[in-house]
């Protein structure tokens, strides 16, 4: 399940560059849809982890003060 979570929007991405190649034949327009897609499956990689705050965070100081203005 986490792996189809992941790749759930690139692959929708991917079919649509292949798609659109069938249609229209432009090279540029399905390249530049395959790169979105491997963007969209890195940022799931990275970020799907996060959700839910089960993934790495930011570390805290404890000596910081939020100041009261």
């Amino acid at each position: 399940m986490a792996f189809l979570k992941y790749l759930t929007i690139p692959l929708l991405i991917l079919i649509t560059a292949v798609v659109y190649w069938f249609v229209s034949y432009d090279w540029i327009g399905s390249v530049l849809l395959l790169i979105f897609a491997i963007a969209m499956a890195v940022m799931g990689w990275i970020l799907v982890p996060t959700f839910d705050d089960v993934g790495p965070t930011a570390p805290v100081d404890p000596d910081w003060d939020e100041p009261t203005a």
